[in-house]
């Protein structure tokens, strides 16, 4: 080692508070790396198992495949494992006591689809032959018929086909089909089949709750298929790439199967990065691009500041060099040498740090996932050796970068200017000079504040890019939960509720006794029963929606009057849901009651699907004010007239849904008043048609599910949403945690930065604030002077890093505008917080760093040359 490699040693040694600062800076900087990192790989991997435990695991499948197109997809290089299954058909269930679930259904599999689908057995053992077979528990637990396992059953087993109105083929996702209260289905092409009983397994999670048959499990032998023969074949790939698709459906094209018959594990594949929508492929390359540039931003800017703060200490060192003999290049590496050691220390430990903390953080959250969100699935702790390459170049590439700037610097200084720092310090009259308003709004303390600031512009500038950075960290991962929510929000087909009862039409007497009696039941959390029918309107041409402003150039004559026509959705809601709705908007719910003024709220904002371009979109439906009236008109299609139903009067516009009512597409509108308003305006014109639906919430839907079918009447239908909204829920929680933990981390990194650039440049002052009290300052305008450098730090901050943090928000945006359209607004909610935040933290950590100061001796601390 050199002599001034030594040197540079020994002056870490000496100075031991500055390179304890440096090493934990960049410790922590590490840490945030390899931390987000090893985060978003973990909860990738969670969700890939949560997935492949609710859908199983398979990554392509094939409809229609015979046995020789099985050997191809067996041979096929990409091919890793291959699922056989076929839907056998239906039975009926003799015996059951639950007439809306009559049959039961045969689904087989070969031996690799017990291993890759979600069956778990709890009695007995899978099928091993084709004549045996595994039964669901809820035959025993609903429909109250018990088997043994070695008992013998014999089928007559057939597929679904509908005799009413649909005469389609049906599957397990089509409920029980009625016409006129009467079962409107018949089984065809069947034969009679005797399966043994060898076990017993939990209801299958891709049963849906409506489904008409209880699900059993038979075996498929792929050595017995014959000429004529398809089956399903779902493909374990070797490795996931986005080239999937189209190696699919080549293999598809090869083996003589169309398109169609080729379908995607898509909910798996979307955890793996991979998927075929260009649009969701751009949003996501895009946020992935915006999220990674400000992780590296913000450690490059963590491990900077902890290098720059006491660039004006490094300088003098170098000096004192260069005045015994040490070239340029000497005093570079110098600098190069104390990064190296700085890097060689804090590297490791922040990837273990950071490897730690994230392990710590799924010890707490894996409890929260099992107890509140019924995930079984648990956080694993992944660590690729990508992140901590990636950590690794990262920090190693900002040391460089942090170490070259102040080395370059006082390579090229003078001996004498670096030992006087006058490289740092220039008290130039122009450098230095303050307006009038400044002494006069906060006084000579608030004039000596920003010439301090001012005379070290280099100290001021790293504590306000310190503080810019927290803001924009802040800011934009708080945006980007917003954008998440907002996307999960248009996507997940808004339902928000578990059950949904369809009740017919105009109730009788006893109908409305088994309504009450529904929404009494235990185990109901939330109901709301709603009348809803549909009408039309005639909408004046600038109050329209501006997507169909723009399509009337091609489609003018459908304007009449120069008004455009609309859809109207008519929703009545019973007493007690207006009243909590009317809450929850914010208005007056007894102006909704009275049938004169026939007052309705209007959900001016629609969302939908536009399966043309494949984007989510949310935009307003209409352009009305408060007060003005919406006729509404009845569409004789005998005569091909709009009658004049009535008019009611615009009370509210909101883009607040009730609870089970979807927003209308584009065109229309949702329309919501009261039950004895809706009575009101459906009278007078007999042949207008209306349905009843009550929307429940169930402490536990299933059950609530079986307790509603045995009350019901054959008018009614019951579907129950609970698992679809469980998974988005789920999803959204999950993706929460992942967030706010992330919002949390880098608050916690952005205080501990201002607090450390702060306190170490006071610390660095501390013959600055001797000579001011030797002068004749006292503790109180001292104190003063704090504070208006306190406000001086936070408006400059605020200045630049408000615009900045919000010009990544629009990237944000733009960048959800590939899948997604709605309206930029501007989170102003987090922005106040912001603002408060900021002059709270550097009040804080100048208060703190100046009790450290306040009881120094001002001889003593004037004689100190290192500080």
């Amino acid at each position: 080692m050199n002599i001034v490699n030594k040197l540079t040693l020994r002056h870490l040694k000496e100075n031991k508070r500055r390179t304890l600062v440096t090493i934990i800076g960049t410790i922590i900087s590490v840490a945030m790396i390899t931390a987000v990192s090893t985060l978003v790989v973990s909860f990738f991997d969670l969700m890939q198992r949560h997935e492949i435990a609710q859908s199983g695991e398979w990554h392509v499948q094939y409809h229609g495949v015979d046995q020789e197109q099985v050997e191809t997809i067996q041979n096929d290089k990409n091919t890793k494992d291959v699922i056989l299954s076929n839907d056998r058909g239906y039975a009926y269930l003799e015996g059951s006591e639950n007439q809306y679930k009559p049959y039961l259904f045969i689904r087989q599999y070969d031996e690799n689809g017990f291993e890759h689908f979600p069956i778990t057995l709890s009695e007995g053992r899978f099928p091993e032959k084709e004549n045996e077979i595994v039964i669901s528990e809820e035959i025993a637990n609903n429909a109250n018929i018990h088997y043994e396992i070695g008992e013998e059953l014999t089928l007559d087993v057939g597929d679904r086909y509908g005799t009413g109105e649909y005469t389609q083929q049906l599957n397990q996702t089509y409920s029980l089909m009625h016409t006129d209260g009467e079962i409107a289905e018949t089984l065809e092409n069947v034969t009679t089949e005797t399966y043994t009983i060898v076990g017993t397994v939990e209801r299958p999670t891709w049963e849906p709750s409506w489904a008409p048959g209880y699900t059993i499990v038979g075996y498929l032998d792929k050595d017995r298929l014959v000429e004529g023969d398809t089956v399903r074949v779902s493909v374990v790939l070797n490795s996931i790439h986005r080239n999937l698709f189209t190696d699919a459906e080549a293999l598809a094209q090869a083996m003589g199967l169309t398109d169609e018959s080729v379908q995607y594990n898509t909910s798996l594949l979307r955890y793996y990065g991979v998927t075929n929508d260009d649009r969701l492929r751009a949003t996501l390359y895009s946020l992935s691009t915006i999220i990674i540039s400000i992780i590296i931003v913000g450690s490059v800017a963590l491990i900077y500041n902890a290098f720059a703060i006491s660039v004006s200490e490094r300088s003098r060192h170098l000096g004192m060099l260069s005045s015994v003999g040490a070239t340029k290049r000497q005093k570079r590496n110098s600098v190069f040498f104390e990064g190296t050691v700085i890097g060689a220390i804090s590297i490791p430990i922040g990837i273990l740090a950071g490897i730690g903390g994230i392990g710590i953080t799924f010890y707490f959250i894996n409890r929260f996932i099992e107890d509140a969100l019924g995930i079984s699935e648990r956080f694993m702790l992944t660590v690729t050796s990508g992140s901590i390459i990636v950590a690794c170049f990262v920090s190693i590439l900002t040391i460089f970068i942090s170490t070259y700037i102040p080395a370059k610097r006082a390579s090229k200084i003078s001996a004498i200017d670096a030992i006087r720092q006058t490289a740092d310090i220039k008290l130039t009259r122009k450098g230095v000079k303050t307006t009038k308003l400044v002494r006069k709004v906060f006084g000579i303390e608030g004039e000596l504040g920003l010439k301090n600031l001012k005379r070290n512009k280099r100290k001021y500038k790293v504590t306000v890019f310190s503080l810019v950075v927290s803001i924009v960290l802040f800011l934009t991962v708080s945006f980007f939960t917003y954008s998440l929510e907002k996307s999960v929000e248009l996507s997940s087909q808004g339902v928000n509720y578990d059950i949904q009862v369809y009740a017919g039409g105009k109730l009788t007497s006893k109908d409305e006794g088994i309504v009450n009696s529904i929404t009494q039941l235990q185990d109901v959390t939330d109901f709301s029963r709603v009348k809803e029918t549909q009408l039309n309107s005639w909408i004046e041409e600038q109050q329209i929606n501006k997507i169909l402003k723009e399509n009337l150039q091609y489609n003018p004559e459908i304007l009449k009057d120069d008004k455009y026509p609309y859809y109207i959705s008519i929703h009545g809601l019973d007493e007690d849901s207006l009243r909590e709705y009317a809450s929850e908007v914010g208005v007056d719910p007894e102006a909704y009651f009275h049938t004169e003024e026939k007052m309705a709220i209007i959900v001016d904002t629609i969302q939908y699907h536009d399966w043309e371009s494949g984007r989510y979109i949310e935009t307003k439906a209409i352009h009305a004010n408060v007060g003005e009236t919406l006729e509404l008109f009845y569409e004789n299609w005998e005569t091909n007239e709009s009658v004049f139903v009535n008019e009611v009067e615009i009370g509210l516009l909101t883009d607040v849904v009730p609870m089970g009512i979807f927003t209308a597409n584009l065109g229309g509108l949702n329309v919501i008043v009261s039950d004895n308003v809706f009575v009101e305006l459906v009278r007078t014109e007999e042949r207008i048609h209306y349905n009843n639906y009550i929307y429940l919430n169930s402490s536990k839907p299933l059950d609530t599910q079986y307790q509603i079918e045995e009350l019901k009447t054959n008018q009614m239908t019951v579907y129950n949403h609970h698992r679809a909204r469980q998974q988005d829920r789920q999803m959204m929680m999950l993706m929460s945690v992942f967030i706010y933990g992330f919002i949390v981390l880098i608050t916690a990194i952005s205080i501990a930065n201002i607090f450390n650039t702060i306190s170490t440049s006071i610390s660095l002052r501390k013959r600055e604030f001797a000579m001011l009290k030797s002068v004749g300052m006292t503790p109180k305008s001292f104190m003063k002077m704090i504070n208006y450098e306190s406000i001086f730090y936070g408006v400059k901050s605020l200045l630049y890093g408000l615009p900045i943090s919000i010009g990544i928000m629009y990237l944000f945006y733009r960048s959800m505008m590939h899948t997604f359209s709605y309206q930029f607004e501007i989170p102003w909610i987090s922005i106040i917080y912001v603002i408060v935040a900021v002059f709270i933290i550097v009040a804080a950590a100048m208060l703190y760093s100046t009790s450290k100061v306040r009881k120094e001796n001002i001889i003593e601390t004037l004689k100190q040359e290192n500080i």
